[in-house]
């Protein structure tokens, strides 16, 4: 367990390598010729800790693009088939476990594919509906046993660990912003966020609660993928998509069924900040989706303040 007064070190940026259909059509041909006969193609915005492919109709070959991702393909090995049954939605459970090979270096996984479309404000039939199914979901996950689970490491990039951790890139984002956007409002934020006091009761959280891992049906939530980042530690960081995809009046419902404290809403807004901030000091689409975002944060802190 990562203790309060130590400060992780997220180390180098990782060295990510480029994965395409041959290698994979490789991998599963020496590895899995039960489906040597299924066609290997891109999954449309398939990720970056991993890049995925669809297996024929069904399956998806999961491979991570550096080592420090492949870190969480043992945890999910071992632990989705545990947290599955558990949970109200689905999510994903390998199939199979692959090995290095085909001069590909890393272990990696087969799982089935989960239909659905990425949640998206627009695409949200119920926006409260959907901030309580998800805070349902995210409730029970909670409530499951996290005894034996994975504390905070490089294997999830110390998510659930101290937001001190991403202190470093908060203050280049926050530098590189000054004058774009109320920087001292963000810094206000920011401190409440490093100030607020975790009690120190490990629970499991999924660790990237994002627009693109909570799938939607016609319009409401289905199920909700990619729990590389998981473990067992301070939720907060799974209360970020409270300000990065609910509206106002869902995030309201969010807290409500998650009955979360004054203090881990500091944290999560802090996780939000952090990687809107981040997003916001890039350029393009994703630095104007992070403005947006940024407005969310600042209207509901003012608000509360």
């Amino acid at each position: 367990m990562i203790k309060p007064n130590r400060v992780p070190d997220l180390g180098p940026v990782p060295q990510r390598r480029t994965v395409g259909a041959e290698l994979v059509r490789r991998l599963i041909d020496e590895q899995f010729p039960q489906w040597a006969d299924l066609p290997v193609r891109p999954v449309s915005h398939g990720g970056w800790d991993n890049c995925t492919f669809h297996l024929g109709g069904e399956l998806v070959a999961r491979l991570p693009t550096a080592a420090e991702y492949a870190l969480a393909v043992g945890k999910e090995q071992r632990w989705l088939p545990v947290l599955a049954p558990r949970l109200p939605l689905p999510i994903p459970v390998p199939l199979a476990h692959g090995r290095p090979g085909a001069d590909y270096p890393f272990p990696w996984s087969v799982y089935p594919w989960l239909d659905g479309e990425p949640a998206a404000p627009g695409r949200i039939s119920d926006p409260v509906r959907f901030a309580v199914d998800l805070a349902g979901f995210l409730a029970t996950l909670q409530d499951i046993e996290a005894t034996d689970g994975p504390r905070p490491g490089k294997h999830n990039l110390f998510r659930g660990a101290t937001l001190r951790t991403y202190e470093p890139q908060a203050e280049r984002a926050l530098t590189a912003l000054h004058g774009r956007i109320d920087t001292s409002l963000a810094r206000e934020i920011w401190t409440s966020a490093l100030d607020a006091r975790w009690d120190g009761r490990d629970v499991w959280f999924h660790g990237d609660v994002a627009a693109g891992n909570l799938l939607l049906a016609a319009g409401n939530l289905t199920a909700v993928i990619d729990f590389g980042t998981c473990g067992v530690g301070d939720p907060a960081c799974d209360t970020a998509v409270a300000w990065t995809l609910l509206t106002a009046d869902g995030r309201k419902a969010f807290r409500e069924r998650l009955s979360v404290d004054d203090d881990t809403w500091a944290r999560g807004r802090g996780w939000a900040l952090w990687k809107t901030l981040v997003s916001a000091a890039r350029t393009g689409q994703e630095a104007r989706e992070a403005q947006r975002v940024l407005g969310e944060i600042f209207a509901e802190y003012r608000t509360g303040r």
